[in-house]
């Protein structure tokens, strides 16, 4: 299993945290990293949140030393804001700056960003000039397939991120269009590999240590990220690097171990959030980690009139009796 350089930074190794809105805040993406995550990619960061100061921003652009390499993904759409809030925070500690290209979501697609950006080569052409002339530190950028079937230039864009100077380029294989529907397509990913010479990491559908390998063989990519598979089994990424490297996966975890993992992550959000909120967001969590258990049914039904830590720690302690 090779290791993953993306310009002057070299991971443990290819696999992976995709940035999730929502999902990879700091105590999840320490989780992850402990869980042997060769790369942790922060939520989205608006560059017109940093540069309007807005106070919830700087709770996501929080960094733990112990996560290390970290990927801050900012997004916008005007290529001097851009440049200029990355300027502005690339002391902060983390490692990549990554450019979003992929965010399906409505709201940010109706202001012209995220995937929207897809439609728009000159433009794109113009902000990852701006970025990487900007900053010292790598710049990748996030894509997808295409803004929906009829456009899909994932090629003509990762050339054009290549021709900026961008370290890497991650490719989803699914059209805004899909959002997170239907199957991924993989022989796109394969496409921008053979078209430019930096690393190509691929995402779409990787939910077990064997997809990866399969990923990786079917397309010749250099990395795999995973996203919604991680949701609740930080594990996944402990078993794709002992698939990576010798073929085997681990025993899944037993209930002592996820109980043990559940509570740590409980206590993470508690120290870095407060109970009001460390409560109110373990609540998505703890449906993840229980789908599929014997009474998790039930379970999920109480989890949302949880108001204290105590009765979260109650409730997890119950079902893993």
């Amino acid at each position: 299993m090779g290791k993953l350089t993306i310009g002057d930074v070299t991971l443990d190794n290819n696999v992976i945290l995709a940035p999730m809105a929502g999902v990879t805040d700091l105590p999840f993406r320490l989780l992850c990293r402990r869980m042997g995550a060769g790369l942790v990619c922060m939520e989205m960061v608006s560059a017109k949140a940093i540069f309007y100061n807005n106070k919830n921003t700087e709770e996501l652009l929080e960094i733990h030393p112990e996560e290390v390499p970290a990927s801050l993904q900012l997004f916008g759409s005007d290529p001097e804001i851009l440049a200029d809030m990355a300027k502005r925070i690339e002391e902060r500690p983390f490692s990549i700056l990554d450019f979003n290209m992929g965010c399906p979501v409505p709201k940010v697609v109706n202001n012209g960003e995220g995937s929207a950006l897809m439609k728009e080569p000159k433009l794109v052409e113009e902000i990852l000039s701006a970025l990487v002339k900007a900053v010292d530190k790598p710049v990748t950028v996030k894509i997808r397939k295409g803004f929906d079937e009829a456009n899909c230039n994932a090629v003509e864009i990762a050339r054009i991120a290549e021709s900026c100077g961008v370290a890497a380029i991650a490719v989803h294989g699914r059209t805004r269009e899909q959002y997170y529907s239907g199957r991924a397509d993989w022989d796109i990913i394969r496409q921008v590999k053979q078209a430019v010479k930096i690393p190509v990491i691929g995402n779409g559908d990787v939910d077990s240590p064997e997809r990866a390998g399969a990923m990786l063989d079917s397309t010749g990519c250099d990395g795999v990220m995973i996203g919604r598979a991680a949701q609740g089994n930080p594990w996944i990424f402990r078993d794709t690097v002992s698939f990576l490297e010798t073929g085997t996966v681990p025993p899944p975890p037993d209930g002592q171990e996820k109980k043990r993992m559940i509570l740590e992550h409980a206590d993470f959000q508690l120290q870095i959030k407060g109970e009001y909120t460390a409560v109110r967001e373990m609540r998505k969590h703890l449906a993840w980690y229980t789908t599929g258990m014997p009474h998790s049914a039930r379970f999920r039904q109480t989890i949302n009139s949880m108001e204290s830590f105590a009765e979260l720690t109650r409730g997890v302690e119950s079902i893993f009796q």
